[in-house]
């Protein structure tokens, strides 16, 4: 769809800030849904897009992802300049030229271990009575996926693992499309904005995501900050697209103004 009119003008309204940041999620906003996360890679528009913005007077680019930092790395293939926030807010990494700031990385207590390895266990127990259904193994946490399952079967999957780890002293649940992340440190996608708001002094924000775990960054942008929800879905975003094939127009018009 072409861009309404009032996301171009809201976008023109960035004409002039004096550092903008352009924050995106990766799955479902710059690259396709795969059945194999490790196979999924941006569409070539919106890589080349956020290349360019990144190479633009007065703007830094970032990727916000739940996956982690490694495997954000290996799918997204970011320019040197890219910052890059991981696992929810929870692994950060900034270029040195950017001066006195410091990433973070995860380093769990022995709880913390002792709850992961809980965790994996139990969700390993459900995906081999669960056909098609797949985990994803991050630093802190076990991403259970249901996309390639039966819809009975995925819906059955998630439902049970929430039932069996819901009580446990210390773990995390958020749900997102098709999958039950499971965490065992606090972190979300709010957190992760505001750092990378704070690392660069950012005067203005346009993020854009598809999921609801995008929603926490939604919920921190502010005043003059621009947000873009991509595809269906209740959101906080003050914006819409229609889905992943307006991403590169829009990340093009946020070009064309800076």
């Amino acid at each position: 769809m072409a861009l309404d009119a009032g996301l171009r003008r809201a976008v023109d309204s960035l004409r002039d800030v004096r550092l903008l940041l352009v924050a995106v999620d990766f799955d479902g906003t710059m690259a396709p849904f795969v059945d194999r996360p490790a196979d999924a890679r941006a569409l070539p528009a919106s890589a080349e897009a956020l290349a360019a913005l990144g190479e633009a007077e007065n703007t830094v680019t970032a990727l916000l992802s739940g996956r982690d930092l490694a495997g954000l790395r290996a799918a997204s293939q970011p320019g040197p300049k890219v910052l890059l926030v991981g696992s929810h807010g929870a692994e950060r990494w900034a270029p040195e030229a950017l001066a006195g700031t410091e990433g973070s990385s995860i380093r769990l207590d022995d709880a913390q271990a002792r709850l992961l390895a809980t965790v994996g266990a139990t969700l390993e127990e459900i995906v081999a009575a669960h056909a098609g259904t797949t985990l994803e193994h991050k630093p802190a946490g076990v991403v259970l996926h249901v996309r390639q399952a039966e819809p009975t079967v995925g819906t059955a999957a998630l439902r049970e693992a929430r039932r069996r780890l819901e009580d446990l002293d210390g773990l995390t649940l958020g749900d997102g499309k098709n999958v039950l992340e499971c965490s065992v440190i606090r972190a979300d996608k709010g957190s992760g904005l505001e750092w990378l708001r704070d690392v660069v002094d950012a005067d203005a924000v346009l993020f854009a995501g598809d999921d609801v775990t995008d929603e926490d960054a939604f919920a921190v942008l502010r005043p003059g900050d621009v947000g873009v929800k991509v595809g269906p879905g209740k959101t906080r975003a003050g914006f819409r697209v229609d889905g992943i094939g307006d991403v590169p127009d829009l990340l093009q018009l946020v070009l064309g103004v800076r």
